[in-house]
């Protein structure tokens, strides 16, 4: 569906309201200008709208996935503070993140000679393709190739084949449950080299300190080097998004880049990650310092 008619059960008297059981107690709600597309595909409601201040938003199943006007500051942090983490990443596998804009930043190191996605949920590139273009351009760049299908078991034939992974995943509430728990983690490190490294998405310190501390846990049972970083993004929930950054490296300092652009190369790139907040991302605060401290020891 395509086209100002369109209607959306979540957009009511112009506004869009994230009401979800994963962040009881508030929401978060978008001023509308008008729905691009709305749809259910396989997997999931997908929704596009244009905001009166974000610019276009992409929503599946209730909760935001990216808007135009923050979009880089989540996509630039889970893609770089991985890749250059590593000293020189040549294949990279990027889990979820159909919309395109982690593969953006992944295929900017010029070290990277293979970029694969697999998304589970075709619709979902096909939407971004049509409706979030300068987030999808990371699909069709000449580096990048496409599966469709579950990255569970997409990694079950892969061995020792990547430098870095990126699991660009939604919530674990439904189809991505499986994407923080522990045989998930041991399968990515089965299909890195020797060396390799992962980030992935891990949820809010002020929501979710119980998920972070569990998926830590799980990461610590197949990985010699684990840490949580952070970033800000004012439409995710809180404002505020954590990745689990780990290395089968067991000495590395994950904080501190092993590879740095320029500050010119760094102020082309990117619009938030410098070399600076990479180290600053791994800074936390006592309370959430406390529980991922508590987690790694355990």
């Amino acid at each position: 569906m395509s086209g100002q008619e369109i209607s959306h059960p979540l957009v009511k008297d112009g506004w869009f309201r994230e009401i979800n059981h994963m962040w009881p107690g508030q929401a978060m709600t978008l001023q509308v200008k008008n729905i691009l597309y709305a749809g259910k595909s396989k997997f999931q409601d997908v929704l596009v709208f244009e905001s009166e201040t974000y610019g276009r938003v992409l929503v599946l199943d209730g909760a935001i996935q990216c808007t135009e006007r923050d979009e880089f500051s989540y996509q630039e942090m889970i893609a770089h503070i991985a890749l250059n983490s590593h000293p020189n990443p040549k294949k990279v596998l990027v889990i979820g993140g159909g919309d395109g804009g982690v593969l953006r930043e992944v295929v900017k190191h010029d070290c990277v000679e293979e970029a694969v996605l697999c998304d589970i949920d075709e619709d979902v590139l096909k939407v971004s393709r049509e409706h979030l273009p300068e987030m999808a351009e990371g699909l069709n760049d000449p580096k990048v190739k496409i599966h469709i299908g579950d990255g569970f078991q997409f990694l079950k034939d892969y061995k020792d084949t990547f430098d870095a992974i990126i699991t660009d995943s939604s919530d674990p509430d439904g189809p991505a449950e499986a994407l923080f728990q522990k045989p998930y983690f041991e399968l990515l490190s089965d299909a890195l080299r020797d060396g390799g490294v992962i980030t992935t998405q891990a949820e809010c310190i002020w929501l979710h300190l119980g998920v972070i501390g569990d998926v830590l846990k799980a990461v610590k049972a197949s990985f010699a080097n684990v840490r949580y970083a952070y970033t800000t993004i004012p439409t995710y929930p809180s404002g505020q998004i954590g990745f689990v950054v780990a290395s089968k490296n067991p000495v590395i300092d994950l904080s501190k880049p092993v590879r740095n652009w320029t500050p010119e190369q760094e102020r082309k790139l990117c619009k938030y990650y410098n070399s600076n907040i990479h180290s600053a991302a791994f800074v936390l605060p006592n309370f959430a310092r406390e529980v991922v401290e508590k987690s790694l020891s355990a």
